[in-house]
């Protein structure tokens, strides 16, 4: 699904940026420009963001 529909970014890629180490909502901004022109897609972005993050198994 599209999150953020000025930039075209989905779930998808914002899971997959969590994957890679991001952690944080300013992370994810800086990174996939989320959230950086209208900011309607913030709230959506942030949940997807802490859950995907929460379902990551802890580093060693």
């Amino acid at each position: 699904m599209i999150v953020c529909v000025c930039n075209n970014i989905s779930d998808r890629e914002i899971r997959q940026a969590a994957d890679f180490g991001l952690t944080s909502f300013d992370e994810l901004q800086r990174e996939l420009g989320v959230a950086t022109c209208c900011g309607q897609c913030r709230e959506c972005a942030c949940q997807v963001l802490e859950a995907h993050v929460a379902s990551l198994p802890e580093a060693a």
